[in-house]
């Protein structure tokens, strides 16, 4: 009697269990829910509705002009696109400019990690000094530097003159812009650079240059067999992202030459925003930025897949 009581009771509780673990199942995911959704919707508000809207827009012929109707007309913006020369140079103005910056910077921000990395004195203060382009925003730096490379009262054409050597008209000479600003961009991307592979510097293990140093290996070598191997990965990442950033950079451009002169400037972002608010072709502008988008997820896709492959090669 007892025993059956005791049967018909587990019984009861098993068929309980499920139920209790599905109920329990359900809160848990309706309160993930409750949790994702809040930092759902700003991305969703701000990031992917634009998107969606600017990819679509550049199937139409949407333009700012006055009573123009918006008409869906399939590739024809894309299919134009091809045969723009002006946007294909803004491409490669673009990529030069992008590449220029990220290379650039990171050699110098390789040289200031060490040199902050180091037994320096007044550490603290050099950093700080370092640091100050990244608390500027790119108009701000834009602006200071637009001041510097004034032909008539910069300091920069002053201090040539002093010298005998004649002054230049730095953003407005067709030779000379490009590189003017790229010297800008290195300036303004140091500082973030630098704090990432100081870190990189930092997690490295002393102990390795110790026994590199009672070994006989100098400076030099201790560098590039112990420090450059190990910071391979941050600097793969740096180089990666900062060229992304700087291709779809916009204001620092813009507001130190317009994409000027001659165009000699002109990167993509820029010749997109132009033609969007300036000759008010949305729909056209649009199939730029269509472009654009795939081009720097193709970039990006090639890092994931170098990352991918050095997390793969690590575990194996």
């Amino acid at each position: 009697m007892s025993a059956t009581a005791t049967a018909k009771k587990d019984t009861s509780t098993n068929r309980r269990e499920p139920k209790r673990i599905g109920h329990r199942a359900r809160a848990q995911r309706r309160e993930a829910i409750a949790l994702v959704v809040p930092a759902l919707l700003p991305i969703i508000i701000f990031s992917l509705i634009p998107l969606v809207s600017g990819v679509a827009l550049g199937f139409t012929n949407a333009t700012l002009k006055r009573n123009a109707e918006i008409e869906f007309i399939g590739f024809g913006n894309f299919i134009e696109l091809l045969g723009d020369d002006r946007f294909w140079g803004s491409f490669g103005i673009g990529i030069v400019w992008a590449a220029s910056v990220a290379l650039l910077t990171l050699v110098c921000a390789i040289g200031l990690a060490l040199l902050l990395n180091s037994d320096l004195r007044l550490k603290g203060l050099t950093r700080v000094l370092a640091l100050i382009p990244w608390a500027m925003p790119p108009v701000v730096i834009a602006i200071v530097w637009r001041m510097i490379y004034n032909p008539n009262s910069g300091p920069l054409n002053g201090a040539l003159e002093a010298v005998g050597i004649p002054g230049v008209n730095w953003l407005g000479d067709f030779s000379t812009a490009l590189p003017a600003v790229i010297v800008v961009g290195v300036w303004a991307g140091i500082p973030q650079t630098t704090v990432l592979l100081l870190a990189g510097m930092q997690s490295i293990s002393p102990e390795q240059h110790e026994a590199a140093a009672v070994d006989g290996a100098g400076a030099l070598r201790r560098f590039w067999h112990i420090t450059l191997p190990a910071l391979r990965p941050v600097i793969i990442a740096v180089t990666a992202l900062d060229f992304i950033w700087q291709f779809n950079s916009f204001g620092l451009i813009y507001v130190l030459t317009e994409g000027g002169p001659g165009g000699r400037t002109m990167i993509p972002p820029l010749f997109t925003y132009l033609e969007a608010f300036r000759n008010r072709e949305i729909g056209y502008a649009s199939a730029m930025g269509d472009v654009l988008v795939i081009a720097i997820m193709l970039i990006l896709s090639l890092y994931l897949v170098n990352q991918f492959r050095q997390t793969k090669g690590a575990r194996s």
